[in-house]
């Protein structure tokens, strides 16, 4: 009966939905209390044409699956009390709104692509990454710790045909020293100076913060949001940025200046809860000038030239000379960390996952060999110069337990995954009421549970 209710709920505010947009809509499939509109399918369909996805079947077959088995875990997440983290939303949705317009090329059109306002895309995208972070939370609590043995990864590759093997694509190892050009008094002053003008106006109630922040503000991602960071603990901010912070108490007064190796900042409490802050900041990067870069390619040509003379060895100048904290302490190695298979990361790297100045330079060079210093932005958007060493490559081949171990027990892991999902939702379809409409059945599905005799 329970069903029965809830299933004309659901067709009365279908045929109002119909009555008031004057379009034709119907439920097509019923998961559970959920239904799935065709409405539904079709705005995903949208979605993931925008996206670029590549859709494997009919879209009319596979978008409802999917949505089915979305319903499946998004169940099983109320029942275990899962949420999604609303800041993380909002900065994702907010990512992917500048994407999208900048891929069709402006509001408007992506409005007329939709044919909805930009608010109800903002909030429709909302709903969408909130379900996608409770899958993914909902999905590991299901799958748990993975435990694979050097015996289980030896067997998975032994049943494999040699056909079947996965490619390595070519990998490269690289060790780097850098030198950071000097930044003048004049222009630290001058930085300083700036943010202290900003505080006075922000504190005269001149301008507001978050609108200084949106102008000038040198950090991309926070400055779309007038600053704004999200809640966060301590262990996610730099030390130096931290410390201020979080010993911020009045939201109407600004901090004073902090610097850290990202630039110099002024800060604004928004709100406290607990140990994890929500804040804005403002950041100013030092520019460096062209004779401080050419000074610094100066030294690094000198160094350059004592390296080719052997004076000392590039492992040398990595630990004692190059400024590349992240590196110095392992002979200047750099270290993949985006690597999935390992959580330290690896010292591989694909050339596509390289910063492009040195997959630039490292393309054409033979192991062993030393490039000549090079210009380059780091990940901290500083401007550096730069020598690498290419220390090993290892060229395109069918994967080996000898060299390519890691890989294999990335790819063992993802089957054991998906099998350990396959199997929770066959088991959840037996025990799911699921109602899917003539016209819609007729599909090669994933999972032929759906369509119960």
């Amino acid at each position: 009966m329970k069903k029965l209710l809830t299933l004309f709920f659901l067709m009365c505010s279908s045929c109002l939905l119909i009555a008031q947009e004057n379009v034709v809509d119907e439920i097509v499939w019923v998961v559970g209390d959920d239904a799935i509109l065709r409405s539904d399918i079709e705005k995903q369909r949208l979605y993931m044409q925008n996206d670029g996805e590549r859709i494997d079947g009919d879209p009319y077959c596979v978008i409802p699956e999917r949505m089915a088995i979305q319903k499946l875990y998004l169940n099983q997440a109320k029942i275990d009390s899962i949420e999604a983290d609303e800041n993380q939303i909002i900065q994702e949705v907010d990512r992917w709104i500048n994407f999208a317009i900048n891929q069709i090329g402006s509001k408007e059109k992506l409005e007329e692509y939709f044919n909805q306002k930009i608010s109800q895309i903002k909030e429709d995208r909302k709903e969408m990454i909130r379900e996608q972070q409770v899958i993914q939370q909902m999905q590991r609590q299901l799958i748990g710790e993975i435990k694979l043995t050097p015996a289980d990864v030896r067997k998975y590759y032994n049943q494999l045909p040699q056909d079947s093997l996965p490619t390595i694509p070519t990998t490269v190892e690289v060790q780097i020293i850098t030198m950071e050009p000097k930044i003048s008094f004049e222009e630290i002053d001058g930085i300083k100076a700036r943010l202290r003008e900003f505080t006075d106006q922000i504190t005269k109630g001149e301008r507001e913060f978050s609108t200084i922040a949106r102008l000038y503000s040198e950090d991309p991602e926070s400055a779309k949001r007038g600053g704004e960071l999200g809640f966060l603990g301590k262990t996610s901010l730099l030390p130096e940025f931290a410390n201020v912070a979080f010993n911020l108490t009045d939201p109407k007064r600004v901090s004073n200046i902090v610097e850290t190796e990202y630039g110099f900042h002024i800060i604004q409490l928004i709100e406290k809860r607990g140990d994890r802050i929500n804040c804005r900041h403002i950041l100013l990067r030092p520019k460096v000038s062209e004779n401080e870069m050419n000074d610094a390619m100066v030294k690094m040509d000198s160094l350059y030239t004592d390296l080719m003379n052997n004076k000392f060895s590039f492992e040398e100048a990595a630990t004692f000379v190059s400024y590349d904290k992240d590196t110095r302490n392992n002979k200047g190695l750099m270290v993949n960390s985006n690597y999935e298979g390992n959580n330290q990361g690896t010292p591989r790297f694909e050339m596509q996952e390289l910063p492009q100045e040195i997959g630039k330079v490292i393309y054409n060079m033979e192991v062993g060999e030393v490039s000549k210093p090079f210009r380059m932005i780091t990940n901290k958007q500083k401007d550096v110069v730069a020598i690498v060493k290419l220390k090993a490559r290892t060229e395109s081949h069918k994967a080996n337990l000898s060299d390519d171990y890691q890989a294999l027990k990335g790819l063992v892991e993802a089957k054991k995954r998906d099998e350990l999902l396959n199997d929770w939702i066959l088991k959840k379809q037996k025990t799911t009421y699921i109602r899917i409409s003539e016209g819609w059945r007729n599909c090669d599905f994933q999972f032929p549970g759906w369509v119960k005799e």
